[in-house]
């Protein structure tokens, strides 16, 4: 009877840090929408008239709408929030997100944005879930390589009816990736440690 006294008190922790943590990561990817969309219309090393994008060098030659690195943070973001509250929040995420946006960007890109981050969450549910109680890193690269195609492919058609900047938004976006991935091991070397599991 200790015992499972003890367990529960433990588990009843965990449940309160994944949570915590889950909100977290929530918020961030919930603002990380509306800040991709400012970007776009205010930060750059060139603002393209009238009502084209913003862009930033993204590798040598070639740029991309600013708004690159939230989303590149946001792919990443997206699979943690599914970790620790699940699919259904970070769907919800996205919808709150789109919502911010209308204080801060012109209609156009709050539909491409929300749009394009709908469907790539699709992808991102095929890719991320099925390995992401085994290998969550792996299942992070994979997910927001998919997702990150996905999501340039429609937010560049909708936005601004062009795929011209698809190469620089890859490449944004993955570079991206590629920097929050010790952080995501580190989490799951942490979750294994405390016994955190994925919601």
């Amino acid at each position: 009877m200790e015992r499972q006294a003890e367990r529960d008190v433990v588990m009843s922790a965990a449940d309160r840090q994944r949570a915590r943590e889950g909100a977290i990561f929530l918020v961030l990817f919930a603002l990380t929408i509306p800040a991709a969309n400012w970007l776009i219309g205010h930060v750059g090393t060139a603002c393209i008239a009238p009502r084209g994008p913003c862009v930033v060098p993204v590798a040598p030659g070639v740029t991309a709408p600013s708004g690159v690195m939230m989303v590149g943070v946001a792919l990443v973001l997206r699979d943690l929030v599914q970790r620790r509250l699940g699919a259904t929040m970070s769907a919800l995420a996205i919808l709150v997100g789109a919502g911010i946006s209308a204080l801060v960007a012109r209609p156009a890109l709050i539909l491409a944005s929300a749009v394009a981050f709908l469907l790539s969450e699709f992808a991102d549910l095929a890719v991320y879930t099925p390995l992401a109680r085994r290998r969550l890193v792996a299942a992070v690269i994979a997910s927001s390589c998919a997702g990150l195609v996905i999501d340039s492919i429609v937010f560049l058609w909708l936005a601004f009816g062009s795929l011209d900047f698809l190469l620089g938004q890859v490449i944004g976006k993955a570079a991206m990736v590629l920097v929050s991935i010790p952080f995501v091991a580190w989490l799951r070397r942490r979750d294994e440690r405390l016994g955190l599991r994925p919601a």
